[in-house]
């Protein structure tokens, strides 16, 4: 137990002087901390906590997705539902498969790896994402529209996930069972959600008392995402809808026998956003130290360039379409806001926690991992390093990090 606890305040400890440097130099958070979990990993420092598909899965992602979902405001949310829907379901699909044909036809892969890979890497992670833009303090509808994207095809990427291992396993016997399996784990994920959420309203309503409030919060956002998972739903769904149900009935219209208490709401918004902070430094910490004992060189340093190449090229294919379909209506993206989309579509914990959850006996499982290391780290790293000067050429406003 001692043991676990030093781990636990030596992590936070570095994140802690990560942050500070960070602001300091004025570099993404996220990204100092990668670079510092490298270092550390090369330093032969370890902290003796691995970088599981559990840890990841179950203590990481809900809390970080129950408080961006709980931050999204619901008005401006509906107003681009359409482009949002678009990019999170179409643009998932469009990425997937030019991830899926680019690795079958330029390095060989078989079609059921190509397409395992392929899912997992479609998706913007919004751990990633809404921790990055944080930092750099966006805001407007640039903002709105990578955070909601990014949350939302993070659940359809984790749905066709598992879909696509049960295919490549020939679990599916006909059309009709994946329409069923696909019904079951996306709507019923946000069934649960929305049925948490209630729950979590009705309790919190009649207590009146923020730290029980805070308390119903917490359950929420694990409850929400452990059920559906035990259900064979999906909890990323799940946990999102009861985040936007909280969000969008608790903290923002919420009275005095479904809701928060005024006093609570500031108290939950602020435990929620020092919560995302520890899951973040855990997870960007984890990557870095993680990232250094991979053997790259077993899957070749050419083959993972061609591969962070045709991800970056399956997300343009994804974002510019969709944009122009979209163009002389009244939910046209800006082509400022266009390129903002495809170069902050980040990867991150999201694509590490199902690599790593694949079966041994996947073929070619070895080899998924590392290419997900290896997208994920270029990603953080360059994409992170240069989201900063991108947004000054794109003219997004973006104040100092010393001001709100």
């Amino acid at each position: 137990m001692d043991i676990l606890i030093a781990q636990d305040v030596g992590l936070l400890v570095v994140a802690i002087l990560v942050a500070i440097v960070a602001r300091r130099l004025r570099l993404p958070y996220a990204v100092g901390l990668v670079i510092a979990g490298m270092t550390l990993a090369l330093s032969r420092v370890s902290f003796g906590i691995p970088l599981t598909h559990d840890i990841v899965f179950d203590l990481i992602l809900p809390p970080l997705l129950f408080e961006a979902a709980l931050n999204l405001d619901w008005r401006e949310l509906w107003k681009d539902a359409l482009p949002i829907i678009a990019l999170s379901v179409f643009g998932v699909l469009i990425s997937a498969a030019a991830v899926m044909l680019g690795l079958h036809l330029f390095l060989g892969w078989a079609l059921a790896p190509a397409l395992i890979f392929g899912v997992l890497i479609a998706a913007t992670d919004p751990v990633t994402v809404i921790a990055l833009f944080k930092d750099l303090r966006i805001k407007g509808r640039g903002r709105l529209l990578v955070e909601s994207e990014s949350l939302f095809n993070d659940g359809v990427a984790a749905v066709l996930f598992s879909l696509a291992l049960t295919w490549t396993a020939q679990a599916f016997s006909s059309p009709s069972q994946i329409a069923i399996s696909l019904i079951q784990l996306s709507a019923g994920g946000i069934v649960i959600g929305l049925i948490v959420g209630v729950l979590a309203l009705l309790v919190a309503g009649r207590s009146g008392d923020h730290l029980v409030e805070m308390a119903v919060t917490v359950a929420t956002a694990y409850g929400a995402f452990l059920i559906a998972e035990k259900l064979n739903c999906s909890g990323v769904l799940a946990t999102v809808a009861a985040g936007l149900l909280v969000g969008a009935v608790g903290l923002r219209a919420g009275n005095q026998r479904l809701g928060i208490s005024r006093q609570g709401r500031i108290f939950v918004l602020e435990f929620w956003e020092f919560l995302a902070f520890l899951a973040n430094s855990l997870v960007f910490l984890l990557i870095g130290l993680t990232v250094s004992h991979m053997r790259i060189a077993t899957l070749g340093y050419v083959p993972i360039a061609m591969l962070i190449a045709l991800v970056l090229l399956a997300r343009a294919a994804a974002v510019y379409p969709i944009a122009l379909l979209l163009h002389s209506t009244e939910y046209d993206i800006a082509p400022r806001e266009r390129h903002l989309l495809w170069w902050a579509g980040l990867r991150g914990a999201l694509a590490l926690a199902l690599a790593l959850s694949l079966p041994g006996e996947i073929a070619m499982r070895n080899e998924i991992v590392i290419a997900t290391f290896g997208v994920v780290t270029f990603s953080i790293i360059v994409q992170g390093l240069t989201m900063p000067a991108l947004i000054r050429v794109l003219g997004f406003a973006s104040p100092s990090p010393g001001k709100d």
